[in-house]
């Protein structure tokens, strides 16, 4: 008991000497002390964590109002301020050349991310929430029909529009062997053909466009250089996609790849669903060329089974007259 009077008399030491002494003073003593002294330092540590976030709240309200007396000038400004995305992926069933041709397209779009395989039952519909989930408000959707046909979706998540495209004469860069290269990650230019501008649904791909192949401005895996241009054009009712590097200030070219055809379908008010905004009358499904080629080539069997039959038809039965008695007096 006296060594707990002397405890209790050292009123000037710190508060952490404090809490041991009552930690000793409480191993000898009885079970109701014992609770109080619990209790104590619950009150203690429970005023502790109260007073942590009051002296954040103080800090925070101390920057800010020091930040709000800069002068505009000293002021950070944000200089990534366009961070669109772009989700590009595929569906399952796509050939090796679709994929390499995925691969190239991510290689030339430093903001954009990949995903898995869309399993073939799923509906559309789910890649708004794929993206959701991504962050990415726009997206490359390469859908794969028959091991054969590939088709390519541009879409702007999650209201839309999006586009459909049949993609045709498809050349990787892989493939092609071009002279031309690039720095990975650099920030091209893109050059649109003068018709792009001269019909509504032309000047809604182009903005599409436009929004999904360009590089945001200082994004973190862009180099700050713009050394080849992607080229957009317009020939025989589809867009001619081509990639260039740009290796002379006179405006000398050279093909990098890849390069590939889109074949317009449809433009759907939506993401991958809803209204028609326009159709393209040009346009045949892979399905109608194939059984069009094949009625010609079953074209050319009819037409040489009906020649046969009018020649069997033609033919007289005798070829020429012959009197029976000029054999008569053969000798031979």
């Amino acid at each position: 008991m006296g060594s707990k009077r002397k405890l209790d008399s050292a009123g000037d030491e710190p508060a952490h000497k404090k809490k041991s002494q009552i930690l000793v003073s409480t191993e000898d003593d009885s079970p109701k002390k014992k609770i109080v002294a619990k209790k104590h330092r619950k009150q203690e540590n429970g005023a502790s964590a109260i007073d942590k976030p009051a002296v954040a709240s103080k800090k925070k309200k101390k920057l800010l109002s020091e930040g709000a007396n800069q002068p505009d000038s000293e002021k950070k400004v944000a200089r990534w301020t366009n961070k669109e995305r772009v989700l590009v992926f595929s569906s399952r069933g796509i050939s090796f050349q679709g994929r390499h041709l995925m691969e190239d397209i991510r290689t030339l779009l430093p903001h954009s991310k990949s995903d898995t395989k869309l399993d073939r039952k799923d509906k559309l519909f789910i890649i708004n929430e794929v993206c959701e989930m991504k962050n990415c408000r726009k997206c490359i959707f390469f859908e794969a029909k028959k091991k054969m046909d590939l088709y390519m979706w541009i879409s702007c998540t999650p209201r839309g529009p999006s586009a459909k495209f049949l993609v045709e004469n498809v050349h990787t860069m892989a493939e092609l062997k071009m002279t031309g290269n690039c720095l990975k990650g650099s920030r091209p230019l893109l050059s649109f053909d003068p018709t792009f501008d001269a019909e509504p649904h032309y000047q809604l791909l182009k903005e599409m466009f436009i929004q999904t192949f360009s590089t945001p401005n200082f994004h973190p895996r862009s180099k700050p250089f713009v050394d080849h241009v992607l080229t957009f054009s317009i020939a025989d009712n589809r867009i001619w996609f081509r990639n260039f590097q740009i290796i002379e200030e006179n405006g000398e070219l050279v093909e990098i790849g890849p390069r590939l055809v889109l074949n317009l379908i449809r433009i759907f008010r939506g993401s991958f669903v809803g209204e028609t905004v326009f159709q393209n009358p040009h346009y045949h499904s892979p399905n109608e060329v194939r059984r069009l080629v094949r009625s010609s080539v079953a074209q050319k069997y009819v037409n040489r089974v009906s020649e046969k039959h009018v020649a069997e038809i033609l033919r007289p039965e005798k070829s020429f007259a012959v009197d029976p008695t000029n054999e008569v007096f053969r000798t031979d």
